[in-house]
């Protein structure tokens, strides 16, 4: 595990501080939550353009998938 200094203003550190003690857990505990979330909306952005890249070029060939998925004659 590594260790991380982040400087915050004095008020933000403080509205953290209150939210964490509202949530029952501690400052270290919801950064660690709110890096997981950003960190997943990360992967999935990612995972999009990797497949947004593979399809391009291929809209007519998808729109006929959708078609025989939908049960009507292309």
């Amino acid at each position: 595990m590594s260790a991380l200094t982040l400087r915050l203003p004095d008020d933000k550190h403080n509205r953290l501080k209150t939210l964490a003690r509202q949530r029952g857990t501690s400052v270290n505990r919801l950064m660690e939550e709110m890096a997981t979330l950003i960190l997943a909306e990360f992967d999935a952005e990612t995972r999009f353009e990797l497949r947004a890249a593979r399809g391009r070029g291929k809209a007519k060939r998808g729109l006929a998938l959708l078609d025989k998925a939908a049960g009507r004659k292309t």
